[in-house]
């Protein structure tokens, strides 16, 4: 499995509410449909 952080928490935060803020903290993991795509970006 391969974790990857959430989107949409890095700027305009006023107009989202603490919740959604709360919701984005931390990790999640990739999607077995972009796995693939993302074994080939990290190969290195």
């Amino acid at each position: 499995k391969i974790k990857r952080k959430h989107a949409f928490h890095s700027h305009i935060l006023t107009k989202k509410s603490t919740k959604r803020k709360r919701g984005l903290v931390g990790f999640t993991v990739v999607d077995d449909t972009n796995m693939d795509r993302i074994r080939l970006m990290l190969k290195f």
